[in-house]
């Protein structure tokens, strides 16, 4: 009190110390990944003013006549040749979902083990993020439809032609990620 009275100036302190925008300014090359084991997505984004800028993007496809250990070999190449070409620093994956049926949920774990294998060896942090959150930043609505997430995907990154519905996921995790960062969060995100 004695200082202010003496004239000292006041210095302003982060109300949160421990939380920043830190994340944000440190990864400005992102990767989304949407696994699986026939139609893996994948999309780049560089942050960027005034809007975010999709660097690449599209879908690893495996046809049905192949073996899974040819489609995992496929998506662990694919993703290293895109992680090489485009050297992102972070990736962020869609979290686990509950499926009905077991035999679903262990191929979806398998490609998404392929996936998670390409990117830890580029030494990427990985994070993961609930589909539904990711509709929820995307688009407003947690049980939105693979078409309005597309939809707002293009209208977002200002692309030419809407991507494909894998693709787009992709790209919606990378955006739902950058968004999540670009402000104070009481949760941090789920690193993995």
């Amino acid at each position: 009190m004695q200082q202010r009275i003496n004239g000292a100036k006041r210095v302003a302190a982060p109300v949160i110390g421990s939380q920043s925008c830190a994340p944000l300014l440190q990864h400005q090359v992102l990767l989304g990944v949407d696994p699986s084991l026939r139609g893996t997505g994948y999309g780049i984004i560089r942050l960027a003013r005034p809007h975010p800028q999709a660097l690449a993007f599209g879908t690893i496809r495996c046809p049905a006549t192949w073996e899974h250990s040819r489609c995992l070999l496929r998506i662990t190449e694919a993703l290293r040749d895109v992680l090489r070409q485009y050297q992102p620093t972070v990736c962020i994956v869609e979290g686990l979902f509950y499926a009905q049926n077991l035999q679903t949920a262990l191929t979806m774990g398998e490609a998404r083990g392929a996936s998670l294998v390409a990117v830890a060896e580029a030494g990427l942090e990985i994070y993961e993020i609930a589909p539904r959150k990711v509709k929820q930043a995307i688009v407003g609505y947690g049980a939105a439809q693979k078409v309005a997430v597309a939809k707002m995907v293009q209208r977002l990154l200002r692309l030419g032609r809407l991507p494909e519905a894998d693709a787009a996921d992709a790209l919606a995790l990378a955006l739902a990620h950058a968004q999540q960062n670009a402000r104070y969060s009481l949760s941090a995100p789920k690193r993995i």
